[in-house]
This record gives C-alpha cells, structure tokens and sequence, in this order.
C-alpha cells in the first residue's frame, strides 16, 4: 500500500520501506508577498476554505483513483454539508477519468492564478500513466468561482523525458514580485519548473523557466516538499526545497532556501537549511520577516547538531528566523524543550507534521506540530498535537501551549491504535473573524478510512467548544478500501 502523507515520508526514510512516495507541505505564511491569500478562498466569500486529500479513495470502482475534497468555510466553521468531492470523473475536470491508482488529490496548492478574484487550487494526479510513461503523472488548476471551484485546465509537463511524477510538490507565490500568482512544480529530479502568473484557462502563463537544487534526483528522491513564504520581507515570495542530500544513502533529508528576485527565484543565491523532512514559514515573533519552521520527525544521527536529547528518534522542529538578509538563527524544539507537553520518545514523530497561523491575532503566527506517532496509556499511534504560541521572542515553549488528542475532553473520538491523529494540521481561518482556527488530519482513523477534525480558535487560543469531526462517509468519500482522507491539506 502506497502511503502518501508526510508522515509516510518520514516513516519509510527512517524504517528504508520500499515503494512511491508523495508529499507535500501545509503552511500558512503571515509574512507574505503582496498577492498570495494567507488564506484560501475559492468562492471569494469571506470565509476561508481547506482542500484536504482522500488520494488512496475508490472513484468508479477505480482503487486509488483519488479524490480531493473541498470544505468551504463559514460563520460556523467547516462541516460536512458546504463541501465538494472531485475526482478526475468530476465534470470539467481533466485527465480522462479516473484510474487506477492515479492518487488524484495527494499533492494541492491553491493560488489566485489567473487573477480575478477568486483562489484557485492545482492539484495533481502523481501516478498518473501518459501513454506508455508510466507514473508520469498530470497537474491541474481547477478554478474557483462565486460557486467554489469549477472546471479545471492542464499544466503541460515541461520535460516529461527527464523525470516522473509531475506536481509530486506544489507550491504557489509571487516569486518575482510582478503582482501576479506563480506555480512551482516539483518531480523525481532536483529540478524544479515555475509558472509565471497570469495562467490561463487555455493553459497559457506568463513565461516558464527551472532551476535545480544540490538534491537526489530519481525513484522516490526529487523535490518532496515545496514551501513558499517571504523570508527577507522583499514582498517577493520565496521557496524552501526539500530533498534527500546528494551523499547519503536517502537517510537523511536536507533543505535549500532559494530567495525571490525580481527575474524570478535565484538558486545561485540558494543556502542550504537545518535538515528536516517538512516545512512551514510564518512570522513567529512578529518581526515582518517569515521564519522558516522544519519538522525532523526521525533522527538518523549523522552529527550532533541534529540529535534530539533523550531520544534518537523521538522528533523536532526547528525554527530558523528569518531577516532582511535570509534565513538567521536558528532554535530547536522537541517535546523535551521547556514546558512542551510530552516527552520525546521513539516513534512519536513530533514535528513530521506541523502548520502556521495567527490563532489570537496578536500579529505573530502561532505553531501546530503533530506528533502523530505519540502513544497515549499503552494506545500506540493514538496521535496528539501540539500548540505552540508565538511571541517577541519567538516560540513560546514555557506556558501558553495546548495539547489536543482524541481522549481530550470535547475532542470527537477515542484514542485507538494506528489512528495517527495529527497526521497532518492546517491553520486556517474558515469562521471569517481574522483567527485562525485548526483542522486536523487522522488518515488512520478506522482502519485508514481517515477523517478530520475541527476545533476552532475562540479568539484568544484554540477551543474543542463548537468542534466536530468529518467522516469519509459524511463528506461522500467511499470507503471501499482505503482512502485515507485527511492525509494531506493544500499549501
């Protein structure tokens, strides 16, 4: 069974399990470029909106077909009744129907593309087979609207000889500071395709152009994770790459920053990052300059910056603040850094997930980081989730944080095993009121039919009063096999 959450990733680096493996990044970046919504909204009502991936679901009898499904926000957040279920069967949208084993919905990210108004969301079909190139994979833009998102237009492959996978990681943002929205594509290589804006339903932009990264190229390595956030405060959006470094053995994972220009995203001025295995950017101490969050969920060893104490595989993040020249200092975070709830244990892997966003509106973006392998009262892999305020000084790890699992008081649910609550997080405002409020994803819930929850921000911290949880069958995914709903949100 292919496991596409970036969970999954980190698992399966750590474990060297074998097989295809799609990831993609969840950020919520206050400190943003002029263009791209902190938030989605892809009717343009005022409410934000999540797309969160059911890629393993059966559509037309097809297994691992994939769908993506849409929650649109509201006055009372996001429930089952405002939603919408696409698949490739889904009319206007391309790709000739659903297949097997296509994964249509594991990879998304949402942008105002051809700027009128209303966001966007490009999703892809990562396994796709064109022709005889097998798993050559197919992105598109499916276009929002007054009605949510509509219809939907092709990305061309740029090169499909040189690589698979196409739109393996998404990421959207004004990278050359033109006032129009840009896509960036990742593969199986260290090459990575950009979009200018102005994309069109046609399927024309504004210009194309790549560059490349120090990274693995080939099988399961490439460009896994694609963040994009304003880092120096140029109003230009930047981009994290993350990969598998060229001399090891796709043990350990590394990160390249590569800064916005005015011709677009400089890899000559690319610096490599702390190593980690996702990433997130938001300005945690309110200093106008992204911060770049990176979750190590697994800890190899390889030299002593990257051991987390007490624990060799218990997980961190570690944020690397950002300043008008780029990325700065750097601190780390794991369940044994001051008053955080837990303690790092092997396993847990803290930090595999991890999601930015202003809870309390005090200016500085808060952190959600899943540890969805904690064991909770003998119940393995119940899943938990950390939250962790932002403040003048940065992360706030000695009060104010919460923890939020299945057992919680209020949350829906039980612990059970292999649940993986916290599998993925996302910050996002979907009440309108300039909060941000959390979903969270359990794709093992029942047996990997998944399901996500929503407790949402009362103003001042995140509140189980008013939450509710979101079943396969309740948003109208089948349950045929597996579909995992809730592996993975748009960026």
């Amino acid at each position: 069974m292919h496991k596409h959450s970036r969970l999954a990733l980190a698992t399966a680096t750590a474990a060297a399990l074998a097989g295809g493996l799609l990831t993609f990044s969840a950020t919520t970046a206050t400190a943003a470029d002029s263009v791209h919504h902190p938030v989605a909204d892809f009717n343009n009502d005022g409410y934000g909106d999540v797309a969160y991936s059911a890629g393993a679901a059966t559509v037309g009898g097809k297994k691992s077909a994939g769908q993506i499904v849409v929650l649109y926000g509201s006055a009372s957040g996001v429930t089952s009744a405002k939603r919408a279920v696409i698949s490739q069967n889904t009319s206007g949208v391309p790709g000739g129907g659903a297949e097997t084993g296509d994964g249509f919905g594991w990879m998304s990210a949402y942008g105002d593309f051809n700027g009128d108004g209303y966001d966007d969301l490009a999703v892809a079909a990562t396994y796709e087979d064109l022709g005889s190139d097998k798993d050559g994979g197919t992105v598109a833009i499916l276009w929002g609207s007054a009605k949510g998102l509509s219809g939907g237009t092709t990305i061309k492959d740029a090169a499909p000889s040189s690589h698979d996978r196409w739109g393996r990681s998404l990421a959207a943002g004004d990278f050359d500071g033109d006032g129009t929205e840009d896509l960036a594509v990742g593969t199986t290589s260290n090459r990575v395709y950009v979009f200018k804006g102005g994309i069109t339903k046609s399927g024309t932009s504004g210009g194309q152009y790549s560059f490349t990264v120090p990274l693995q190229s080939g099988g399961v390595a490439g460009t896994l994770n694609l963040t994009a956030g304003d880092i120096n405060g140029d109003k230009r959006t930047d981009l994290v790459v993350d990969g598998y470094e060229t001399d090891s053995d796709m043990g350990w994972n590394t990160n390249y920053y590569v800064p916005g220009s005015a011709s677009g995203l400089k890899a000559s001025s690319a610096k490599e990052l702390r190593r980690g295995v996702i990433t997130g950017i938001g300005d945690v101490n309110g200093d106008g300059y992204g911060d770049i969050v990176t979750g190590q969920s697994w800890d190899p060893g390889k030299d002593s910056s990257d051991t987390v104490p007490g624990s060799s595989t218990g997980g961190k993040v570690n944020i690397i603040y950002g300043s008008a020249s780029g990325p700065a200092t750097v601190k780390a975070v794991t369940q044994n850094s001051g008053n955080v709830p837990g303690s790092s244990e092997r396993g847990d892997w803290f930090g595999s997930e991890l999601s930015l966003g202003d809870v309390n509106g005090d200016g500085k973006t808060d952190l959600v980081v899943g540890a969805p392998g904690e064991d909770l009262d003998g119940v393995a892999n119940a899943g938990g989730v950390t939250v962790l305020y932002g403040s003048a000084s940065g992360v706030n790890t000695a009060s104010g944080y919460q923890f939020f699992a299945q057992s919680t008081a209020g949350v829906p649910g039980t612990d059970e095993k292999n649940d993986y609550f916290g599998g993925e997080v996302k910050l996002s405002d979907v009440t309108g009121d300039g909060k941000a409020d959390l979903t969270v994803g359990a794709y093992g819930e029942n047996s990997h039919d998944g399901a996500v929850y929503y407790l949402p921000s009362n103003g001042k911290k995140i509140t189980t009063t008013g939450s509710r949880a979101l079943s396969p069958a309740s948003v109208g995914v089948s349950t045929d096999a597996t579909p995992e709903f809730g592996g993975n949100a748009a960026n």
